[in-house]
């Protein structure tokens, strides 16, 4: 597709208060059922998280989850968490290659260690992996796993309701190279039974996305497919694995990093490039049919563009940003910055004069 140029609507972004601010990296956000916000983030060895009651505008102090001795942590490798109706997770990865795991009962607040996701021991040892839930207790992980011919390919389990055991891992999808690009995060949305992963590939030097999708809540998946229509040689990892995101209607979004910039592609259409930029991450409204939220960072900035309305939205220093879509006028931000975790609420402008179709 040919390039789309976007009129930004440009919004400065004062620095966020001093106590909006705790010691620690790599923060991921999760948004339930009932509204409730919880960020995980790790620091040293140890796992917290924070909590917010619908809002975002405060947090709660933070409670320890646990320990992970030789835990993976930096450069997108850390602790994962989703929630769901009952539920929450957060996943984390030793340096050997165990998948962790512990689990939050909603009713009475409390967090548990339940045991390892992966079957096979120390097989994700690069420690990449994503997590998702969908609104009835499912939840759904995805990793580089070198089970195979010690080669990172991408494997895939699932746990359900009060279920505490995962289920029996699947390699799906096994590079006829021999595996994918072995330092590139990959991610997962659900939405109902569709289940989307997406990753980065290695197929005769090319380090192109791929997704492949599940339509059976991930008993089986659909063959992969590549998006977009550029492709990147490169003789070596980007360590930028993008994000994937499916909105109410089951449509899939998509977003990456090629050559500095990034990227907004849907399954079989055109690639849209987006602004300068890398290590993107994308949010979808779960509750109307607005299009996604895309997080990037540029240099030492970090920024959120709006689909709906074509706004670029500076939300300050540092990297590794994450949102979730609270509503269709505010997006909240939890982002990294001199080993410290951020937050910030940021209101989207209401419209503009450009589009994305």
């Amino acid at each position: 597709m040919t390039f789309l140029s976007i009129a930004f609507f440009l919004a400065a972004a004062s620095a966020p208060p001093e106590d909006n601010i705790w010691a620690g990296l790599q923060p991921q956000i999760s948004l339930d059922k009932s509204g409730n916000i919880r960020v995980a983030y790790g620091r040293g060895d140890s796992i917290f998280c924070l909590t917010s009651r619908r809002t975002g505008e405060h947090f709660s102090e933070p409670v320890f989850v646990g320990q992970i001795k030789g835990m993976h942590l930096g450069m997108t490798r850390g602790p994962q968490i989703a929630s769901s109706a009952n539920y929450s997770i957060i996943t984390a990865i030793d340096k050997p290659g165990n998948i962790h795991f512990f689990r939050l009962t909603h009713a009475n607040s409390k967090w548990e260690y339940k045991g390892k996701i992966n079957d096979i021991p120390n097989s994700a040892p690069e420690g990449l992996m994503s997590v998702a839930a969908d609104t009835e207790d499912n939840f759904y992980a995805v990793w580089l796993d070198i089970r195979r011919d010690r080669k990172n390919n991408i494997c895939f389990s699932s746990l359900s309701g009060k279920v505490t055991k995962w289920a029996k891992n699947q390699l799906i999808y096994i590079s006829p190279d021999g595996h994918v690009c072995e330092c590139c995060k990959p991610s997962i949305d659900v939405e109902g039974a569709k289940v989307a992963v997406m990753y980065r590939n290695w197929l005769q030097g090319s380090r192109d996305l791929y997704l492949t999708t599940s339509d059976n809540r991930g008993r089986s998946f659909n063959e992969a497919q590549k998006l977009g229509s550029g492709t990147w040689k490169l003789n070596g990892c980007p360590m930028d694995g993008g994000s994937v995101s499916i909105d109410k209607t089951g449509m899939i979004h998509t977003t990456w990093q090629r050559e500095g910039f990034v990227y907004y592609c849907k399954p079989k259409e055109g690639e849209i490039k987006v602004s300068k930029g890398r290590a993107c991450s994308m949010a979808s409204n779960k509750t109307s049919q607005e299009k996604p939220v895309l997080a990037l960072q540029d240099g030492e900035t970090v920024k959120i563009v709006g689909l709906n309305n074509q706004s670029e939205i500076t939300v300050g220093k540092g990297n590794f940003l994450k949102s979730i879509v609270l509503n269709k006028e505010e997006v909240l931000c939890v982002w990294e910055q001199d080993k410290n975790v951020r937050y910030k609420k940021v209101s989207m402008p209401s419209s503009t004069t450009a589009s994305i179709n």
